[in-house]
């Protein structure tokens, strides 16, 4: 047999036999030659390892939201990412990264302060911004979902969770994690996986920790709708359980939803067969408590407290049955407007939210206001998402209701 060998220049050799037809590339032996090959290693290893690094930004331009990122950062050992986002003149956002992030994971906490539209831009442009320079996956952390109210359709309105969904996913990111979604339905508005962390177990912590004499307390749904968190405080607290019935207030699931359009118009006939029942028109019935509160803690729970007038009214409607302290307690204090004066001014005791949104201004005008720290859990989802971890330690004992 004929045997042929040829070094060509790139350090190859091709070896061909007149029997075979085809040709077959072999590497040459000084490839693999004892003076060459640790340093191809380990030039190969240093570049894996730069690009399994991740790095942690905080996509806010105030100083007052990005109190958050510094305590995840602390938690996790590591420094938060040198950028730059600040508003021109003109109220245009812009976002500079100082530093590189190709073939990194990279987490971008978002609080969202009073401005939300500044901050929803604020995201969009940094996580594109990220995603220009090559960052492997760009994770948002966001604790408060904006727009989560705006996740039903009304009147002749707009899903506006759903376009911010598709906005963010637009971006470049290709995951969040986030903590009590107003509706947990709100999940299958994205296209890229989204971890709905629950406030829940902090809180409890809170009450068994922090309020004497818990043991007399009751929980309270300050509306139907809230029957089902109040349920699963109550049961994990071994509690007694109240719902308020008839709030003045028109509820959420009472607004119209656009069913009533296109409107009927004059002089219609309709077919006798197409006539449909007249709906009778709700009518609230005066304002009650289920469940004895007489004497207890009352414990109003919710997700999100922003409005505060509900609040104010559940309360004044506890103590006239006899709740000798009222306590709230919410994941999101949002706490807009006047809500810090009417909260000082009202038979509420005290309310607890989460460090999910700044709130240090409202803390000032109102020493009502208590704050729990919820970085933790967002730590320890950082760094398994990173490393590839199983999230179910975070959703241990965890329910949908909570």
């Amino acid at each position: 047999m004929h045997v042929t060998w040829y070094l060509c220049l790139g350090g190859s050799t091709i070896y061909t036999c007149k029997r075979m037809p085809r040709k077959l590339l072999v590497p040459h032996k000084s490839v693999f030659s004892h003076s060459r090959a640790p340093r191809g290693l380990n030039a190969y290893s240093a570049m894996n390892a730069a690009r399994s690094g991740y790095r942690v930004f905080s996509a806010n331009s105030t100083s007052a939201c990005t109190e958050l990122a510094k305590k995840i950062t602390e938690r996790l050992g590591a420094e938060l990412g040198k950028a730059v986002v600040y508003q021109e003149t003109n109220g245009e956002t812009r976002v500079e990264i100082k530093e590189s992030v190709r073939g990194q994971d990279v987490f971008i906490i978002q609080t969202i302060p009073r401005d939300v539209n500044t901050a929803v831009m604020e995201l969009l442009i940094m996580a594109y911004a990220l995603k220009t320079s090559c960052a492997k996956n760009i994770i948002g952390v966001i604790p408060y979902f904006p727009y989560s109210k705006q996740s039903k359709m009304r009147k002749r309105g707009s899903i506006v969770c759903k376009l911010l969904a598709s906005m963010l996913a637009k971006a470049g990111l290709t995951h969040i994690i986030t903590m009590d979604l107003h509706q947990k339905e709100i999940q299958g508005f994205f296209s890229f996986p989204v971890d709905n962390l629950r406030a829940s177990p902090f809180l409890l912590q809170y009450i068994q920790e922090e309020v004497p004499d818990y043991r007399n307390a009751i929980i309270v749904a300050k509306s139907p709708d809230a029957a089902k968190r109040a349920q699963s405080y109550a049961e994990r607290l071994r509690l007694g359980l109240a719902v308020i019935h008839g709030e003045a207030q028109c509820a959420e699931v009472d607004m119209a939803d656009g069913r009533q359009s296109p409107p009927t118009l004059k002089n219609a006939t309709l077919h006798p067969g197409l006539e449909l029942p007249l709906m009778i028109a709700k009518e609230k019935p005066p304002i009650s408590v289920v469940g004895d509160v007489g004497g207890r803690i009352a414990i109003i729970v919710d997700d999100i407290i922003d409005d505060v007038e509900s609040f104010v009214a559940a309360a004044d409607t506890l103590k006239e049955r006899g709740a000798y302290k009222i306590l709230v307690m919410a994941t999101h204090g949002i706490l807009s407007a006047e809500a810090p004066r009417l909260i000082e001014e009202s038979s509420i005791d005290e309310v607890v939210v989460t460090n999910t949104v700044p709130h240090e201004v409202q803390k000032l005008q109102c020493p009502k206001i208590k704050t729990v720290d919820v970085s933790l859990i967002l730590s320890e989802a950082i760094r398994r998402i990173h490393n590839g971890e199983s999230m179910a330690y975070l959703f241990r004992n965890i329910a949908v209701d909570d």
